[in-house]
């Protein structure tokens, strides 16, 4: 059980609005959360999350050009079950002592209009980094209501990867290789 969650993502929120541009936006980590899903010998969806999660978004509306640049902590993994979690973390997958992170920074954010589509660049876990695009399937741009109505971006990022691809199949085809990573995030403006 691999789990990726780029978090790539931060993915989601950029989308544009009628400040400045460009602008710097930092994660809400009370509001940011990479979640994934694994196949269980073919009876069930798993689903676990990743608790921590740092990092920034620059978004330039009248460009229609953005970034994502997110640190995921490794030892926050869960999965609801404590034995679980340190089975997750130990040596035979995630190795969490040798690779305390996670990092997902984009290469390319694809536009439709003023809607970011989708989010390509590099994840690193496990030492190894490998490219990956996230579909974005929703975002939002504004005042952020819980926020004393400052600028916020969000929104959510979805993305299949392998976990072979990084070094972390142990299991396969019982506990499936494909890893859904979806990530819900908001930014507020720096």
């Amino acid at each position: 059980m691999k789990c990726i969650w780029i978090p790539a993502l931060a993915l989601a929120g950029f989308c544009g609005a009628s400040l400045a541009s460009p602008a710097t936006y930092s994660i809400d980590p009370e509001h940011s959360r990479p979640r994934f899903t694994y196949n269980h010998f073919g009876f069930s969806s798993q689903l676990g999350s990743v608790n921590k999660m740092t990092g920034k978004i620059m978004f330039d509306a009248d460009a229609k050009a953005a970034s994502v640049d997110l640190v995921i902590d490794m030892n926050s993994i869960t999965s609801g079950l404590d034995l679980l979690d340190k089975h997750m973390r130990n040596a035979d997958f995630l190795d969490t002592t040798k690779y305390p992170q996670a990092t997902f920074k984009s290469t390319n954010v694809a536009f439709d209009g003023d809607r970011p589509v989708s989010i390509s660049g590099n994840l690193t876990m496990h030492g190894i980094s490998q490219p990956v695009t996230f579909s974005v399937t929703a975002f939002k741009r504004g005042p952020h209501g819980g926020l004393q109505n400052r600028d916020a971006v969000g929104g959510n990022a979805t993305a299949v990867i392998s976990r072979a691809a990084f070094g972390i199949g142990r299991y396969a085809p019982s506990v499936s290789d494909d890893v859904t990573i979806t990530i819900g995030l908001e930014a507020i403006r720096d």
